[in-house]
């Protein structure tokens, strides 16, 4: 590569590769360094067949590139890397000269994600505005049929009992379910302060295991040299409670969850007026659970959209609204080989 165009190169904010004319990899950028959370030195000079896998589309459309064709782009490819999914890409592999090919992945970005976590944020709010407002007038009738079924039983025959009792049940769910939602708007603001993320997970492991996941497996694998996030502690605390809850119940006993931090320096979320937020700090929770349909993936973080046949569909939903918050991005990945959540968040900058 000449090296005058160095700079550009590895300035580009889209993992970008070079191929040779054997299929190895000769050169990488920043960006393809965190898509494939594998350094440089690992990569280059190893073919990508190795990290791409056997008929990958990726390795398809480089080679068609290498036997004449000048320029491939496929739309909308699943992208694994190292046997791990990295999410849907736009994939170009341009002929460069001498068998050599310029790879390029265009994944989904950062923009958008963020763009779906402030809909979810907003959609968690006019959930909270409704239950605010409908709480009053549900739990005065609520109040008035739970009452009344107290009343009748007294003077009711054991058969009939048992169907005041059903009335009284089923008035108290839907309390609790009232009182869920309206839980949405009493977080009150996010005091913005430098939290250590090792902390939280290390207080949400220990509630976890102590209490909801005592039949789980834990497996940490952080990165000590994180610096601390601008956020409010409790608030992330209840983002991991909520994932490490919703992936002990998604797997059987003996299940394994995998926590991880990473340092991500090339991921950027731009602005207007020409500024840009990074975030650079991640963090994966992970299952080996049956995985998430398909079919609900994409909205898993909707108000009311649930895995469970008795889940209410707002744990994800606070998530969402909770990262939003802290100017960060949650996104889901999932396959028969488990479900991944992933969080990205700005790093902690004293006031000036």
């Amino acid at each position: 590569m000449t090296r005058s165009f160095e700079p550009i190169w590895l300035a580009l904010p889209f993992p970008a590769f070079v191929i040779s004319a054997d299929g190895e990899i000769a050169e990488v950028n920043d960006a393809a360094e965190g898509f494939c959370m594998a350094s440089r030195k690992q990569m280059r000079g190893r073919g990508l067949v190795h990290f791409a896998g056997e008929g990958s589309a990726v390795v398809d459309a480089v080679m068609q590139a290498q036997g004449g064709m000048r320029s491939v782009v496929l739309h909308d490819v699943q992208v694994g890397w190292g046997g791990e999914a990295r999410g849907v890409a736009n994939v170009q592999a341009t002929r460069l000269g001498e068998g050599e090919v310029l790879l390029m992945l265009h994944p989904r970005s950062i923009a958008d994600k963020m763009d779906r976590s402030l809909s979810h944020r907003n959609a968690a709010r006019s959930v909270a505005g409704m239950a605010a407002m409908l709480a009053h007038e549900i739990r005065n009738p609520l109040a008035g049929i739970s009452g009344a079924a107290q009343l009748l039983s007294g003077g009711l025959g054991a058969e009939d009992r048992e169907l005041t009792e059903v009335i009284e049940d089923e008035a108290k769910r839907i309390g609790e379910l009232v009182n869920r939602v309206e839980s949405f708007g009493e977080m009150g603001p996010t005091v913005v302060e430098p939290v250590n993320i090792h902390d939280i997970i290390d207080r949400a492991t220990r509630a976890a295991a102590a209490g909801f996941a005592a039949h789980m497996r834990f497996k940490a694998v952080f990165d000590p040299s994180i610096p601390p996030t601008a956020g409010s502690a409790e608030h992330l605390m209840q983002v991991l409670v909520n994932l490490l809850k919703n992936a002990a119940e998604a797997v059987p006993e003996g299940g394994l969850i995998t926590l991880k931090t990473a340092y991500r320096p090339g991921v950027k979320l731009s602005l207007p007026g020409k500024r840009s937020q990074g975030l650079p700090i991640e963090i994966s929770v992970k299952d080996n659970g049956p995985g998430i349909a398909a079919s609900i993936l994409d909205d898993v973080f909707e108000p009311f959209v649930s895995t469970k046949a008795s889940g209410t569909g707002l744990g994800l939903s606070l998530v969402s609204k909770i990262m939003a918050d802290h100017g960060g991005v949650v996104d889901c990945k999932s396959d028969a080989n488990g479900t991944e959540f992933r969080l990205l968040l700005p790093v902690w900058k004293e006031a000036r």
